[in-house]
C-alpha cells in the first residue's frame, strides 16, 4: 500500500493524514447540510464542529506530552510526529474532550444539544468511512492474520516504521470492514432522516449501530489493548442509543419537505 503520499526532501506527506483531513472537511460540509435540513443555524453548527475538532486535536498533542513528558523534554518537536499511534487510549479521550467542548458551545449559543447531535451523526459516519479507507491504504489500524482470499499483505517499510504494520503477513482488511459498517450506518441515517420523530433520534441510531458493531469488528482488530473497556464502552453506547431512540420527552418534530431550506 501507500503510507506516504509525496516526499519533499526530508518532509513526507502521509496518505493517512491527507485522507483524515479530507474526512474532516467532508464532515463539516455534511454537518452544515444536515443542520439546514433540521432547521438549525448552520453557521453555529459549523463553529461548534470546528471547536470540537480543534479541541480534540490540541487535546491529543497535550495528552501525548503528559504521557511521555520525559521524552518530550529531550525532543520537544516529537509531539508533532506520529507518537499518538503508540497509545491507544489517547484517541478516545481526545474525542471525548472534543464532544465536551461541542456541548458547552451548544449550551452557550442556545442550540438544542440533541438536535445538533442529529445533524452531526450522519456527518460523523461519513467521516469515519473516509478515514478508515485512508487507514487501509496506509496500513494504520491493521487487522489480525487471515487465510481468506481477500486478505491484504503490506510490504512498505514506511508503514512498519510509522505504524508498526507487520510486513509479508496476510491480514484481515478490518479497516474496510469498518468503512463498510460506517457507510451502512450513513445510508440508514439518510433513510431515517425524513422519518425522524423527535430530537436525538438520529444520534440514538448512530450510537446503537456503532456500539453494536464495535465488539464484532474487534474480533479482527490487531490493536485491541483493553477488550473489557472496549466492550463496556460499546454497551454504554448501545444503552445510550436505546434511551435516545425511546425518549419521547424531546420536542416532537417530524421532518417534512417544507422544513428544508436551500443547502449545499
Amino acid at each position: 500500500m501507500h503510507p506516504r503520499l509525496v516526499q519533499f526532501g526530508h518532509i513526507a506527506i502521509p496518505m493517512y493524514g491527507v485522507l483524515t483531513a479530507l474526512a474532516l472537511v467532508a464532515a463539516l460540509v455534511a454537518a452544515m447540510h444536515f443542520a439546514r435540513r433540521l432547521s438549525l443555524d448552520a453557521n453555529k453548527v459549523w463553529t461548534l464542529s470546528i471547536t470540537g475538532i480543534l479541541t480534540a486535536l490540541v487535546g491529543t498533542r497535550l495528552l501525548v506530552v503528559l504521557a511521555h513528558f520525559d521524552v518530550f523534554r529531550q525532543h520537544p518537536f516529537w509531539v508533532f510526529g506520529l507518537a499518538t499511534l503508540r497509545d491507544g487510549w489517547i484517541a478516545p479521550v481526545s474525542v471525548a474532550l472534543g464532544i465536551g467542548a461541542g456541548i458547552l458551545y451548544a449550551l452557550a449559543e442556545g442550540l438544542p444539544v440533541l438536535g445538533v447531535a442529529d445533524a452531526i451523526a450522519p456527518a460523523a459516519a461519513l467521516a469515519i468511512a473516509i478515514n478508515r479507507v485512508g487507514a487501509f491504504i496506509a496500513g494504520v489500524g491493521f487487522g489480525t492474520p487471515s487465510s481468506s482470499s481477500w486478505a491484504v499483505t503490506y510490504t512498505s517499510r514506511i508503514a512498519a516504521v510509522w505504524y508498526r504494520t507487520p510486513l509479508g503477513v496476510p491480514l484481515h482488511p478490518v479497516q474496510l470492514y469498518e468503512a463498510a459498517a460506517s457507510l451502512i450506518a450513513f445510508a440508514l441515517l439518510m433513510w431515517w432522516l425524513p422519518r425522524r420523530m423527535h430530537m436525538g433520534e438520529l444520534a440514538g441510531v448512530a450510537l446503537f449501530l456503532f456500539g453494536a458493531a464495535n465488539p464484532v469488528l474487534n474480533l479482527w482488530r490487531a490493536d485491541v489493548e483493553h477488550p473489557a473497556w472496549g466492550l463496556a464502552l460499546s454497551a454504554a453506547a448501545v444503552l445510550a442509543g436505546a434511551v435516545l431512540l425511546l425518549d419521547r420527552g424531546a420536542k416532537p418534530h417530524r421532518y417534512t419537505a417544507s422544513d428544508e431550506t436551500p443547502g449545499i
